[in-house]
């Protein structure tokens, strides 16, 4: 038996140089070959006569080598040309600043030719792909079949690894073993794995290659639902969370300050926290609503009630803004509740941080709010009750972990402003329970979008000016904080700098990320204050930032943006009761771009949004798969293959219902490719979200 664990430098071509390249693409082994598997596949089996061609399409033809020769075009381009016929008429084969070429081929070869068809004064076909007959079975790897064509780094050609992977398809992979049980493949009318592998390369049909693709997408699902499946059931197990009641003093005078009436959504997902905040199971909950839909007044909710309890309660962010920005809200909103709010950064002096860290540790701090500092070594909280997590794409499965690791078995509520179908949702976050915020609060002014090309963005200015001379305030955001030669992009530092000179009588402030953390906190302080008329900033003001006066918003080349980011950054404006306008400042060449745009201008709901975006991005990127500690889809689509995901879900949670821990026979290489797939450190960590 051949081990497919070996250095795919010992395949026929590759050796230790090529290696170093190939690993660019993830490959070490022999296994990664055979499991990097083809961006698409063109049909160049039918062969036809060159009096069946026609011009601007791509064509098949076996012919004979007739006459070749090279020359130098004006510009000191080698051009090799090889005249090429059957019974039917000539074609002429041309290879640019290829002089190689003609050590290639000898008059009367018989040769198969693929390639866009050109019509000039013959018939004429550039940088064809070519199989030299040799009567073997080598001689239809690369045309007069389905061909797959691969994702590779532009330091290598699609014909020297199509040569590689057709040796090592066809001398190892009878080697890949057979995971999926008989009954379950048969259920499923599933291919077996190597026959998969094999026709997902080299197919002998369409109708092969569909199977074998199916094959493919469905083990890639069934290891990802299965660890999915293992995760909930560890978290049902498991009995070692704090029981909450429900009613107190603290809570109900908090509901009775709250200075706005609550959605019918904030309160239906209230009533999901509590449900879980009674049970002596962990809570493992992930909370996601649009930009503005209230889900900080829920999580501080539960926050109150852990406190309430006799537990401390910690609400993590992304940035210092946001932390500096929660930290002063929440203090008003429970100023009467003789709850202690603490604010954890990373830029306290030592002897502060030192201070804070001991109140953390006494239980003096009732709830602590914080960046990263919050899971630094140090910190470590008397009896964390439960840990809140906001915009939880910005941080991993595994800083997630160290913040729930604080204590016991604390309860978790993770939030999200990137709103995701809830079919979607359940199995990407698998394992946790999904609460969804799906109105907004009342009240609001809304928000209009325009779009408009570089050359009018003068009248961006005029709308901010207008909206700043009836007292509100205006962001414009940038993509860049300095100039750059290689990137001919407008800058936040010299643009604060230009509108400065240009506004004269308004106040402009600047924010980016370089800044230290107490000049951030000054300028938003003084932004909410109304001392500053206009903000330039950068990404920085992306996640949460709430200043209900701010009404303008200018995104300086919006292009450069992911239409979440685009969403988000709208959020900061329409928070007040007046009318709000988002203004896209941009150049959009690529087509994405152009979508992004479009989708801004015809939709404000953040959940189409979002599936806007998964649609333009693709499943992979727009989940971020490593953040959440899951293992990576080559493949598989969860949009596009939804059917097969079902069918692979109904398979691992049947499957995890049956052996808990996988260790019946017959599921011996399930559990293999399970711990190949996820980390041991993901599967450790059962209950993580």
């Amino acid at each position: 038996m051949k081990d497919l664990n070996i250095s795919a430098r010992f395949i026929k071509g590759v050796g230790p140089s090529r290696l170093s390249t190939l690993s660019h693409l993830g490959i070490e082994t022999i296994y990664d070959l055979l499991y990097c598997f083809p961006a698409r596949h063109e049909d160049r089996s039918s062969i036809k006569k060159i009096a069946e061609i026609r011009p601007g399409n791509f064509e098949t033809i076996k012919v004979k080598a007739l006459t070749f020769g090279d020359r130098m075009s004006k510009k000191g381009m080698n051009i090799f040309q090889l005249a090429v016929g059957d019974s039917t008429g000539v074609v002429h084969a041309t290879w640019f600043n290829q002089p190689y070429m003609k050590d290639k081929f000898k008059i009367g070869q018989e040769l198969i030719l693929y390639g866009r068809v050109e019509k000039y004064n013959y018939l004429q076909i550039n940088n064809p792909e070519y199989e030299i007959l040799t009567g073997t079975k080598e001689d239809f790897v690369h045309i007069a079949r389905i061909v797959p064509v691969y994702p590779l780094t532009e330091s290598l050609n699609q014909r020297w690894f199509r040569n590689i992977m057709k040796f090592t398809v066809d001398n190892y992979v009878d080697e890949i073993r057979e995971i999926l049980p008989f009954e379950m493949r048969k259920r499923n009318n599933l291919m077996i794995l190597k026959e998969a592998v094999r026709n997902i390369h080299f197919p002998v049909s369409d109708l092969v290659l569909k199977k074998a693709r199916e094959r493919i997408i469905f083990d890639e699902f069934f290891i990802l639902q299965t660890g999915i499946a293992l995760k909930r059931a560890s978290i049902k197990i498991d009995l070692s969370g704090y029981s909450h009641k429900l009613e107190g003093d603290l809570i109900g005078k908090f509901k009775n300050d709250i200075p706005f009436q609550l959605t019918k959504s904030q309160s239906k997902v209230i009533r999901e926290i509590e449900e879980d905040m009674k049970s002596q199971k962990p809570m493992n909950r992930l909370l996601q609503g649009d930009v503005g839909s209230g889900k900080t007044i829920v999580a501080l909710y539960a926050l109150i009630l852990t406190v309430q309890n006799g537990y401390q309660g910690a609400l993590m962010v992304p940035t210092e803004i946001l932390a500096e920005q929660h930290y002063r809200n929440i203090k008003v909103l429970i100023k009467h509740l003789g709850i202690n709010v603490m604010l954890l950064s990373g830029d306290l002096k030592e002897e502060e941080r030192r201070r804070r860290r001991q109140m953390i540790e006494t239980g003096e701090a009732d709830i602590i709010i914080g960046t990263h500092a919050l899971i630094q070594e140090g910190v470590n909280f008397k009896k964390l009750g439960l840990a809140v997590i906001d915009e939880q794409h910005k941080f991993g499965v595994i800083q997630r972990a160290i913040l729930k690791s604080k204590s016991q078995s604390p309860d978790m509520l993770i939030m999200t402003a990137t709103p995701i179908p809830r079919t979607l949702a359940l199995t990407v976050y698998g394992d946790m329970d999904v609460s969804t915020i799906d109105e907004l609060p009342p009240g609001r002014g809304g928000v209009k979008t325009f779009f408009f090309e570089e050359k009018n963005r003068d009248r961006a200015y005029n709308i901010a000016e207008e909206e700043i001379k009836t007292g509100r305030q205006v962001y414009i955001v940038y993509p860049i904080i300095d100039e750059s030669e290689k990137l001919d992009l407008r800058a936040a530092i010299k643009m604060h700098k230009d509108l400065s000179q240009r506004f004269t009588d308004l106040k402009i402030g600047l924010l980016h990320g370089r800044m230290k953390s107490k000049e951030k906190e000054t300028v938003m302080h003084d932004f909410k204050d109304r001392k500053i008329d206009m903000l330039v900033s950068t990404i920085v003001i992306e996640v949460g930032v709430d200043i209900s006066n701010a009404s303008v918003m200018i995104i300086e080349h919006a292009e450069r943006f992911g239409l979440s980011q685009l969403h988000q950054l709208r959020g900061r404006i329409g928070r007040g009761k007046h009318m709000s306008y988002c203004i896209l400042v941009s150049e959009p060449k690529s087509d994405d771009a152009k979508h992004r745009i479009s989708a801004m201008l015809n939709t404000h709901d953040g959940f189409k949004i979002a599936e806007i975006d998964l649609e333009i991005r693709g499943p992979g990127e727009f989940f971020g798969t490593k953040q959440h500690g899951l293992p990576e889809l080559k493949i598989a689509n969860i949009i596009r293959d939804r059917d097969l995901l079902e069918l692979a879900k109904k398979e691992a949670f049947e499957l995890v219902q049956k052996d808990r821990f996988l260790r019946s026979p017959e599921n011996k290489l399930i559990r293999e490719s399970l711990l190949n797939k996820f980390s041991k450190e993901d599967l450790a960590l059962a209950s993580v979200g």
